[in-house]
C-alpha cells in the first residue's frame, strides 16, 4: 500500500477513478439526459478543485512559508528557494488560471457572465467574486511570477533585484491574501440566493 500511496502519480489516477466511478454511479442518468445539468456541476467541480489548490497554496505560502523563511538558517535555504518554492509556484499559478478558465466558463454555461462582469442584478455579488478573483490571478501571473523568478533566481538578478523582486512579490502575495477573503464570500454566497 506505501508503494501505492508514496506514489503521488499513482494516487491521482486512483484519484480520478474515484471520480469516474462516482460519476458513472451516481450520474448515468445524465447519458442521454441533462447533459446540461451534469456539464454544470463537473464544471463546478472542477473549478472548486483548481480554486482549493490555488488559495491552498497562496494560504501555505503566507501562513507557512513567507513567515517561516527569516528563521531557516542560510545552509537550508537553498532546499526552499531551488526545489519546494519552484513547485509550489508552478501548481500556484496554474491552478489560478484553471480556476478563472472553468469559472468563466460556469458562467457562459449558465449564461451570465456579462451579466456578472458587469455587476447587473442579481449577478452583482458573483460578478465581484469574479472581478477578485480575475484581478488575483493577474496577480500570480504578471507580478508575483515574473518578481518570484528573480527572486528564486531562476532568472539573473543582482543580490539587489533579487531582494526588490523577493518584496514586490510578497506584498503582493499579501495583497491577494486579502482579497481571498471577499472573493470567497462573494463565490460562496451567491449560490445562496444572496443578491444586492
Amino acid at each position: 500500500m506505501a508503494n501505492i500511496l508514496g506514489n503521488l502519480t499513482q494516487a491521482l489516477i486512483i484519484g480520478v477513478v474515484a471520480l469516474l466511478a462516482v460519476i458513472g454511479g451516481y450520474h448515468m442518468s445524465y447519458v442521454g439526459g441533462d447533459l446540461y445539468a451534469f456539464g454544470n456541476g463537473f464544471l463546478r467541480f472542477l473549478h472548486t478543485w483548481a480554486g482549493i489548490l490555488w488559495i491552498g497554496l497562496l494560504y501555505y505560502f503566507n501562513f507557512v512559508q513567507i513567515p517561516t523563511m527569516p528563521s531557516v538558517p542560510a545552509e537550508l535555504k537553498p532546499g526552499v528557494s531551488k526545489y519546494i518554492a519552484p513547485k509550489a509556484l508552478l501548481f500556484f499559478r496554474h491552478a489560478a488560471l484553471l480556476t478563472v478558465i472553468v469559472g468563466l466558463a460556469i458562467a457562459a454555461h449558465n449564461r451570465y457572465l456579462v451579466e456578472a462582469l458587469t455587476f447587473q442584478s442579481p449577478y452583482i455579488v458573483i460578478g465581484t467574486g469574479m472581478w477578485l478573483g480575475l484581478i488575483m490571478a493577474a496577480f500570480v501571473w504578471f507580478v508575483i511570477w515574473p518578481n518570484q523568478k528573480v527572486a528564486l533566481g531562476l532568472v539573473d538578478g543582482t543580490a539587489e533585484q533579487k531582494a526588490a523582486a523577493a518584496k514586490t512579490a510578497m506584498m503582493f502575495s499579501r495583497t491577494n491574501f486579502i482579497l481571498s477573503f471577499p472573493m470567497l464570500y462573494c463565490m460562496i454566497t451567491q449560490g445562496n440566493g444572496l443578491t444586492l
